[in-house]
């Protein structure tokens, strides 16, 4: 009986931070899509992003945890962005084609914060809010992106980075390939912000 209510009061505990991850983990996929789509020019950029701002806030079992899936949302949509553009916006086409056609556009989002899902779920807000107020429309979002992304090399400080080995006259090279005279760098898989 003992060992019945241990196990009990374990999955008890343990269910609210497996939710709270998968939570937090929806919002870094929304955010990927729309990193995708904001990059690739999708027309339903603006109604994407007003959706899944909405489940973010409408599914948040807490403040602190809002805060971060909002901070997630937003860190993984720039580094999705920032990918597309280093790979050149390659298969953007398919992108746009695929993005479009998400189920996410079936949903219905009331004034009050509830959403109705494709698939016939409610999901209520844990506080009403003003669903309009969560998003502002802006024709020139992925022109203001671009620009932040693309800002005048000049104005980028050179920071040099020694240490003892490069003091002795051992200089450290970059990492990357060598072809020919022209040097690849390799590209991390993720940018992280830390604060």
């Amino acid at each position: 009986m003992l060992r019945l209510l241990v196990v009990l009061m374990f999955v008890i505990v343990a269910t609210p931070v497996k939710a709270q991850m998968a939570y937090v983990d929806e919002a870094r996929a929304l955010g990927a899509v729309a990193g995708q789509g904001l990059a690739c020019g999708s027309a339903k950029y603006d109604t994407f992003e007003l959706l899944a701002r909405a489940i973010i806030l409408t599914k948040s079992p807490n403040d602190a945890m809002q805060d971060k899936a909002l901070r997630v949302f937003t860190e993984e949509k720039a580094d999705v962005f920032v990918a597309k553009q280093l790979d050149n916006f390659a298969d953007c086409a398919n992108i746009v084609a695929r993005f479009d056609a998400q189920d996410i556009f079936k949903a219905t989002l009331y004034g009050d914060g509830t959403i109705k899902m494709p698939d016939g779920q409610i999901l209520t807000p844990r506080n009403p809010y003003d669903a309009t107020m969560i998003y502002d429309k802006d024709s020139n979002v992925k022109q203001r992106a671009d620009s932040i992304y693309n800002r005048d090399l000049s104005k980028v400080k050179k920071v040099e980075f020694k240490d003892a080995s490069m003091q002795a006259g051992n200089q450290i090279k970059p990492s990357g390939a060598q072809i020919g005279s022209q040097r690849i760098l390799s590209t991390p898989k993720r940018i992280s912000r830390k604060k």
